[in-house]
């Protein structure tokens, strides 16, 4: 009898690394004023935790994952109004806020507001992941949520490639 893996083999590894190291070094450059003297630290972009380009390139894999394990079964149910928990009601609001966030941005040319915003959006689905389960979720139920995680997937991939970030899949 063969064992399976619990981690998946990535396609292109070194591709991998350098899409989360620049994601790492883009997110700590634009976090701050872009005029601001500040000091750079080597040890503070690699940070595997914390708000960084890995968090931002990890909750987007993760999400991916999600929607790949899920999708085909799931995307054609959805109904909003399973969405009551609270931490559904707080991604749903913070979604509402990107058009705001990218026209701040623009107005002052800071990307530090669409960084921000990316990294808020991110531990709201890191908390969403672990209490809004989709296996074993009532059809109607697992579809919204679904729903939502993609939605956040999508927000996600489209202010990291507004911040030059090119989003990864797998990790």
């Amino acid at each position: 009898m063969t064992g399976q893996k619990a981690t998946k083999e990535l396609e292109n590894p070194q591709e991998t690394a350098e899409q989360v190291g620049l994601a790492a070094l883009i997110i700590q450059d634009f976090r701050g004023f872009l005029l601001s003297d500040y000091q750079f630290s080597w040890d503070r972009v690699f940070q595997s935790r914390g708000d960084t380009g890995v968090f931002l390139q990890y909750t987007h894999a993760r999400l991916h994952s999600l929607e790949e394990t899920f999708g085909c079964g799931y995307l054609n149910d959805f109904n909003t109004a399973c969405l009551q928990e609270p931490q559904s009601v707080s991604i749903l609001q913070h979604l509402l806020r990107f058009d705001e966030v990218l026209y701040r941005s623009s107005q002052d040319l800071q990307p530090r507001h669409i960084v921000s915003y990316l990294l808020t959006l991110s531990h709201l689905a890191a908390v969403a992941h672990r209490t809004l389960h989709i296996r074993n979720s009532p059809p109607e139920v697992a579809g919204a949520r679904l729903h939502l995680f993609r939605a956040v997937r999508s927000v996600l991939a489209n202010g990291m490639k507004l911040l030059g970030i090119t989003p990864v899949c797998r990790m």
